[in-house]
């Protein structure tokens, strides 16, 4: 057998990335389109108040919403709204404060909700061990 003249091997290093790297920008490009996408949020019309605002701590809050419709929303952290009712609400922030007493617990009540339903939350939030409750409000617009 006779070698060809001319003709060398590549050496392992000489590996060729361009393919690698147009799908990582294809990939790229897929979650940046798609990651806004992911996000849902529950509208609420919260009342305009002028009011101090609270001190923010590194713990993320557990932000109840009551809608316009009367129906319960939670969202620990930063995961998104999850429909509740009242009784699992009260299981969901139990867990939460057994392991972590300091998290700060929130309401955000639509306006034109009955006051009943912000009430029910509340005592479910009481009921779960939460020893203060923080109502939330939009600053007036001027």
């Amino acid at each position: 057998m006779r070698k060809q003249r001319g003709a060398r091997r590549k050496p392992m290093s000489e590996i060729n990335v361009v393919p690698y790297i147009d799908v990582m920008l294809v990939l790229l490009v897929i979650f940046m389109v798609t990651a806004p996408l992911l996000y849902h949020g529950v509208d609420v019309d919260l009342p305009e108040i002028t009011s101090e605002p609270i001190d923010q701590s590194d713990i993320d809050p557990v932000v109840v919403t009551v809608t316009g419709d009367g129906e319960y929303t939670v969202s620990i952290g930063i995961d998104p709204d999850e429909p509740v009712t009242p009784d699992e609400l009260m299981d969901l922030v139990a867990r939460v404060m057994r392991n972590n007493p300091q998290t700060p617990v929130m309401v955000r009540g639509d306006r034109n909700v009955a006051y009943g339903h912000v009430l029910t939350a509340m005592s479910s939030l009481r009921g779960a061990g939460v020893p203060q409750v923080g109502l939330m409000t939009r600053p007036p617009q001027e």
